[in-house]
């Protein structure tokens, strides 16, 4: 998440520039949205299961920022993966933490690792797949939050002044931006944080609830004197963390050969500048952005008249088209949802997101207040409601378009068939929901039951023209 300090920073650094707009307006009150695997994005490449289907996955952060050590993780049950099957979903981003995972030096915690399975377990049973995310937030545990270890943590004497009331703007802190230097250039750290992937790797490769790792959370770096933020960032971007994170799935690859493997830029690109990442080499790694806006962040209603989610757009799918990797972004969702142009927002950010990205999750399945998904009783909270929708999690062949209409509620998918089986998911509903083939296929199941959620399963003649529409009954 981002804050005022960060905003300033970037605004200042991008006076007279101008950013780029993504082609076409994102759809208005009414309208029918076009949603991933369109024709939108033809140049970004979808993810694909071992048998060629088109995946989609959607779902949320899963995560327990309070308790360490014997209470790690703690926070985290089972209602959270039987909440998030009921409302359709098939995707959790865990957040982990290497200072539980190794709180001494060469030490693992078994406990730790035993938590993390029992999540897993979890998941499976809920048929929701997971995305372990190495987490970090200011670093780590040395400046009061939680991530690196303190034993991994060099500042070199630089000072550190907490913001409680603007956590995000501690990044900026000289103690913190040292640290991150050390952890990309030291070389017995990178050995480290090496060891520390293949822990977790050769712990959870073959868990059937396993989707891949997101190597490190929002990295960040040091300024150099008299550098602007984006300059900064493309020279750490290039320099530092596109190393690291060929480092990193070097160490993940010894022990796991099919995972995806997601990486992250700078947060800078949630403010409309492209990333100066260079290529992953690994053939299952996935573009993995947060997608934020300072202005919201600090408490201020969505203005679609500021053009932020075109401009976000368009940075964010430069990277992918150049290297041809798909992209699921990893975290998004403002902190107050009761403002009045919220239901605008969600209806502009999922037009967006879905136009050129394979998934998302949002931040965070909790209940109760302020970022949570879910109020005390487990209810999706307004317009979050919206992020729950019929969609298809496998397609088996080339999706031609999809389409999903916020007021009547009703998805449509046209593709021609391949080989394989596609699977179309709906959130639980009252009254269920209604499937109907046209074309060389047929699904067994017409009509899906009432108050839970369900998937159809639709069989097609490889090579034929299919459309599927689910509406509400």
């Amino acid at each position: 998440m981002y804050r005022r300090l960060f905003a300033a920073l970037v605004c200042c650094a991008l006076l007279g520039a101008g950013t780029a707009a993504q082609a076409g307006a994102v759809s208005g009150a009414g309208e029918t949205r076009e949603v991933a695997g369109a024709p939108a994005a033809p140049d970004i490449p979808r993810l694909t299961d071992d048998r060629g289907r088109v995946l989609t996955l959607r779902g949320w952060n899963v995560e327990d920022k309070v308790h360490r050590g014997d209470q790690a993780l703690s926070a985290i049950t089972e209602r959270h993966f039987r909440d998030l099957h009921r409302d359709g979903f098939n995707f959790a981003r865990l957040l982990v933490f290497w200072d539980d995972l190794e709180p001494e030096r060469g030490r693992y915690s078994e406990d730790y690792l035993r938590r993390i399975e029992r999540i897993l377990d979890w998941a499976h049973k809920y048929r929701v797949q997971v995305l372990i995310d190495a987490h970090q937030d200011v670093f780590g545990p040395a400046f009061g939050h939680r991530g690196i270890p303190a034993w991994a943590t060099r500042t070199d004497g630089l000072p550190f002044t907490p913001h409680p009331e603007d956590w995000f703007s501690e990044y900026f802190e000289p103690a913190v931006q040292r640290a991150f230097t050390h952890l990309y250039e030291d070389e017995d750290l990178r050995r480290a944080q090496a060891a520390m992937w293949r822990v977790l790797a050769g712990r959870f490769a073959h868990h059937p609830a396993l989707f891949g790792y997101d190597l490190i959370n929002e990295p960040m770096g040091e300024l150099r004197p008299g550098e602007d933020l984006p300059t900064a960032a493309a020279r750490i971007e290039a320099q530092q963390i596109t190393p690291m994170y060929n480092r990193l799935a070097d160490a993940v690859r010894s022990v796991d050969r099919d995972s995806w493997i997601f990486f992250e830029p700078t947060p800078i690109v949630g403010e409309g500048v492209p990333t100066a990442l260079g290529r992953i080499d690994d053939p299952k790694a996935v573009y993995a952005p947060h997608f934020y806006n300072t202005a919201m962040e600090a408490g201020a209603d969505y203005d679609p008249s500021a053009g932020w989610i075109e401009s976000y757009e368009a940075a964010v799918t430069e990277y992918p088209r150049r290297h041809r990797v798909p992209v699921i972004v990893g975290e998004w969702g403002p902190l107050n949802n009761g403002l009045p142009n919220m239901g605008l927002f969600y209806r502009d950010a999922l037009t967006s997101l879905n136009r050129y990205s394979s998934g998302w999750a949002g931040y965070v399945w909790c209940y109760g207040g302020g970022y949570c998904a879910l109020d005390a009783t487990g209810v999706l909270r307004p317009h979050k409601d919206r992020t729950a929708a019929p969609y298809a999690p496998a397609v088996a062949g080339t999706v031609t378009s999809e389409s999903h209409s916020f007021d009547t509620g009703a998805y449509r998918l046209d593709y021609r068939a391949g080989h394989g089986v596609t699977e179309i998911r709906v959130p639980a509903r009252t009254g269920g929901w209604r499937v109907s083939v046209t074309g060389p296929a047929a699904t067994p199941t017409p009509d899906l039951p009432s108050g839970r959620s369900s998937t159809a399963r639709v069989h097609a003649r490889p090579g034929g023209e299919v459309t599927v529409v689910v509406t509400p009954r």
